[in-house]
């Protein structure tokens, strides 16, 4: 049970009062802490304490309690497998005319301790035995997943934002849970046309059809978490560190599979660059076109230029 305590009247006058294109323009004051593809992560008012993750994709009441119901079973999932996660909670907020909106409040960890940032602020070395120990915590995921399997498979996303090395900098914590990645006896257990929510209508049709199974896909398999993981070193502007990551990384691989070489990294990322820049992009160009030709309600809210 978490001890988060979450006031829901001013979460409720929080997202009835939101401006999602122009947020400086809403009638709470709010701090955007990050942004994932579907959920935006808000500090609200001067509550330091919670993290608060807003994900505008359901049609009605029912739909955002089974997305809880999913959410909480892969937490229990990925707890048991031996990763630690911050406290939470859920509070679903129903403003009539708009979208359902599930909100994850998720304790609010020291922002200096986040892995991304980590690796600006120590030295090489430190550096390394950081995504040495990242690289063990994914590992660990994937044993465990293979014991499961069939029955049971897990997915995450193992790029270093998503860790935090705590107060103590010795206990990493994994933050990203808000997509309920896992399979029972093969069944994805999360319905993907949620992922779409955020995509521009017109582009939905061909994500479905050329990209969306196999960006799933990718984190449920161990390597390419892997080499998401390494090629996210680009975006975070460390490249030096990748040698070392790899060093790390295939020393924990199933050792029937090929090394991950600095090249396919490279060329991963790259590839991976230009799809996500595209598509911010085309949801900036949708954005445009829902406020400012048809007038109407952005749900979403975008970052600004990303450095890559």
């Amino acid at each position: 049970m978490s001890n988060i305590c979450i006031d829901q009247g001013l979460l409720e006058r929080f997202e009835i009062g939101l401006n999602p294109s122009k947020i400086e323009k809403s009638s709470l004051p709010a701090h955007v802490l990050g942004y994932g593809e579907i959920s935006t992560i808000f500090q609200i008012g001067n509550n330091r304490n919670v993290a608060f993750k807003r994900m505008p994709l359901f049609p009605n009441r029912l739909s955002a309690e089974e997305y809880v119901e999913k959410y909480r079973s892969y937490c229990h999932l990925l707890s048991e497998a031996g990763l630690n996660l911050p406290e939470d909670k859920t509070i679903i907020i129903e403003v009539p005319g708009r979208p359902v909106v599930l909100y994850i409040a998720q304790e609010q960890l020291n922002s200096d301790g986040f892995c991304h940032k980590l690796i600006h602020r120590i030295n090489p070395v430190q550096a390394g035995q950081l995504i040495e120990q990242v690289v063990s915590e994914v590992s660990k995921l994937f044993r465990f997943s293979r014991q499961k399997s069939p029955v049971i498979e897990i997915a995450l996303d193992g790029q270093i934002s998503n860790w935090n090395a705590g107060q103590n900098g010795h206990t990493l914590f994994y933050i990203d849970t808000s997509t309920p990645l896992f399979r029972k006896n093969g069944i994805e257990q999360l319905d993907p046309e949620l992922l779409l929510k955020s995509a521009p209508g017109f582009l939905r049709w061909m994500i479905r059809w050329l990209f969306l199974s196999d960006v799933m896909n990718r984190y449920y398999d161990h390597r390419q978490v892997c080499v998401d993981l390494a090629g996210n070193l680009y975006k975070e502007q460390r490249p030096d560190l990748i040698p070392v990551a790899l060093k790390h990384i295939n020393h924990q691989l199933p050792p029937d599979g090929k090394p991950l070489t600095q090249n396919e990294v490279k060329k991963y990322y790259r590839e991976d660059k230009i799809i996500w820049t595209i598509f911010l992009l085309f949801r900036k160009m949708d954005r445009f076109f829902k406020t400012n030709i048809l007038r109407k309600r952005y749900e979403f809210i975008l970052p600004g230029k990303i450095k890559r």
